[in-house]
């Protein structure tokens, strides 16, 4: 039998980049970092099951809406399928992402998908008719369609185009990216008939295009076809039908396991294409099972072999739901395990337990030849293993992890590998008196501190681990700690005397002198719990745990940036902001008042700086002292106008001067001419 896989079967460029970085992420990511997937990545089930598994969490978009409005204390990633989503909803997390610290967008819409938003976007308008060949029902159509303004349609065929009336309006016509070529160009063809004016843009992928042809040549050489992929996948729909259309012998199956419901038997040539939401591992693990045996027939026939109960066996995961899992077990048994006998923990989700391709190994409790079906049971393995990893985590203090299931007299119930685990409610981390049920359904770290394999008996301790994680993290962070250094810090609580911050697990304290270069009563008059602020180490103390911080610097001192840009003699304008009976008080500078003493205001003596000032007046000082070290200014009015009226006593003095200079002259002038007048009449000398 001869096997044929198309060349572009699987991931396309897009799906591949979304799947390269999603996954990237989740290897990435914190123990406290969350990632979103804004809807499903891509049309897969199983391939979304298994991002489940790794701790991607599948959300609406309402639903992200809802985190975001509240408060985010940890990093969080939400990532845009690659179908896109509504412009709106596109505006809304780009606008939450440049605000919230702890927020992040990872746009991973198919760059095919982008070109259609693009286009909706500079060529629709008010007198355009926006057209888009699609399934309206589809997340990408029905997202792309937002991007369009005025009049605009999905369309499935040439009919539809035929109901509308344009009136006058420019149609633009684009298509879904996976849409069917060949309708494409019969609805291209006609719209160029009836509206000369008609802006056409072919932005079917052209990975689909090529997709699309493969199947055609091959479907016309081949005895079977099977189409590989999810159900609900557009474009692996599209190639069945395509397919089915040339080789009525075509198969839409989602994975190896699907391959004994369809006939193969006496086929000679088969062959095999894939959406583009199809993982790889899919493709070819369809491919390896019909063509590991030269015999396909015989090697299924020899895989039906039979269960029987109390056995151990090990399969491979095809199926899981919230209430049991699938296992493909090599047999003609397909293996169920229910969720009670998984664990104990009402809460669990087995989607979030196992993925699509996990080996689980389980106990046989029953065979049913006539349904095909056999029950087993992880618990019952999971117990026997147990016992061997709780003697090993007793004798060398190894931390172990469980669910807690509930709330007893004394403490709780934690399902630990399968067993009952007791914690003393003084072993919770839980302060005396405090709501241990706050515990249920989580997931907690223990240590043991009793165990007595004889009388199956386990005591653990949630509190030992939690405090030696405190203390490995205030040592390393302690350890990391330099005077100097800078550190973004969350304001914890507030004292009469200053602030207390948290600067990544352990606490500094800012004094109110520390805080603002002005003097304040309260640091709540400079900052407030919660806040976000950059401080630096002034003092550590590492043998009494101490830490002094600093919040002002020269950079927001005011007195600073005044004393640097004004000196003793300049002349600035100030506004009165206080009258005492001993002067008036102004600011010359953000922040930087000064005294124009009852002496300085004015040339003439007056009882009270009420007389010629009052608050809110602007008028020109001039600074006669700064006192840099008690940070106090002296400033005076009275110099001002002491030296305006010296400058025109002066003026007048120079005036008369002048005066007096002109009559002198004159009269010098006067004198000089009655000689020359009187030189002839005088003969001689007597």
């Amino acid at each position: 039998m001869k096997v044929t896989v198309t060349k572009t079967a699987g991931f396309c460029r897009g799906v591949r980049r979304a799947a390269d970085t999603i996954e990237a992420l989740l290897d990435q990511k914190g123990m406290d970092e969350r990632v979103l997937l804004l809807g499903e990545l891509i049309h897969n089930h199983a391939y979304t099951a298994g991002l489940a598994a790794r701790g991607a969490e599948t959300v609406t978009f309402d639903e992200l809406r809802r985190i975001l409005d509240a408060p985010l204390s940890t990093p969080l990633t939400a990532v845009i399928r690659a179908h896109g989503i509504a412009q709106k909803e596109l505006s809304y997390l780009e606008e939450r992402a440049r605000v919230l610290p702890h927020f992040s967008l990872c746009d991973m819409t198919c760059p095919a998908v982008k070109r259609i938003h693009q286009i909706a976007m500079q060529h629709s308008a008010e007198d355009t008719v926006f057209l888009l060949f699609a399934d309206g029902s589809h997340p990408e159509p029905m997202a792309a369609i937002t991007y369009a303004v005025g009049e605009k349609h999905f369309i499935r065929s040439v009919d539809d185009v035929k109901m509308l009336n344009f009136d006058g309006k420019i149609p633009i016509l684009c298509a879904q990216t996976t849409q069917n070529l060949v309708e494409f160009l019969k609805i291209k063809k006609f719209l160029k008939k009836v509206c000369t004016n008609a802006k056409i843009f072919d932005t079917i992928c052209n990975v689909t295009e090529m997709r699309q042809n493969e199947v055609r040549e091959l479907a016309s050489s081949c005895d079977s076809i099977l189409v590989v992929g999810d159900r609900h996948s557009s474009n692996t729909r599209k190639l069945y039908d395509i397919a089915h259309g040339l080789c009525r012998d075509t198969y839409l199956i989602e994975n190896a396991r699907e391959l004994d419901l369809v006939s193969l038997s006496g086929k000679k040539h088969i062959g095999i294409t894939a959406g583009a939401s199809t993982p790889d591992l899919i493709i070819t693990e369809v491919y390896k099972t019909m063509t590991h045996s030269e015999n396909f027939e015989t090697m299924l026939e020899e895989s039906l072999t039979t269960l029987h109960t109390g056995e151990t066996v090990t399969g491979t995961v095809f199926a899981v739901t919230d209430k049991e899992i699938h296992l493909d077990l090599g047999t003609k048994f397909t293996g169920v395990i229910e969720k009670e006998q998984i664990t104990d923990d009402a809460s669990a989700k087995l989607s979030e337990m196992f993925k699509v391709g996990d080996e689980v190994t389980a106990f046989v409790i029953r065979v049913k030849d006539g349904d095909g079906v056999a029950t087993l049971s992880k618990k019952r393995v999971d117990a026997d293993k147990s016992w061997l990893a709780f003697k090993d985590a007793s004798e060398n203090g190894t931390v172990m992890e469980g669910v807690v299931t509930a709330v007893v007299k004394g403490g709780v119930t934690m399902s630990v590998c399968g067993n009952r685990v007791f914690v003393p409610a003084s072993q919770t981390g839980i302060p005396k008196d405090g709501d241990m049920s706050v515990l249920v359904g989580t997931t907690q770290k223990i240590k043991l501190i009793e165990f007595d394999a004889a009388k199956k008996k386990v005591l653990g301790s949630i509190k030992v681990v939690l405090n030696e994680e405190k203390r490995a993290r205030e040592e390393a962070i302690w350890a990391s700690l330099e005077v100097g250094k800078h550190y973004e810090g969350t304001v914890k609580n507030l004292t009469p005397y200053g602030a207390f911050v948290d600067i990544g697990g352990v606490d500094g304290m800012v004094h109110n002198t520390e805080l603002s270069w002005k003097r304040i009563k309260h640091p709540s008059q400079v900052v407030k719990v919660g806040q976000v602020i950059d401080v630096f180490i002034k003092e550590l103390d590492l043998e009494k745990k101490r830490i002094s911080l600093g919040y002002k610097t020269q950079e927001n001192d005011t007195w600073f940036q005044f004393t640097q840009k004004y000196q003793v003699g300049d002349v600035v304008s100030a506004k009165i902001v206080s009258l005492m009976p001993f002067g008036a008080f102004a600011e010359v500078y953000e922040d930087v008042d000064g005294l124009i003493h009852i002496s300085r205001i004015s040339t003439q003596r007056i009882n009270s700086p009420a007389e010629v000032l009052s608050v809110g007046d602007v008028v020109d000082v001039k600074i006669v002292e700064i006192d840099d070290e008690n940070r106090k200014l002296a400033l005076s009015i009275r110099a001002l106008t002491e030296a305006a009226e010296r400058a025109a006593a002066a003026e007048a003095r120079a005036a008369e001067q002048a005066e007096r200079d002109a009559e002198a002259q004159a009269e010098a002038e006067r004198l000089e001419q009655e000689r020359a007048d009187m030189a002839p009449y005088i003969v001689g000398s007597i």
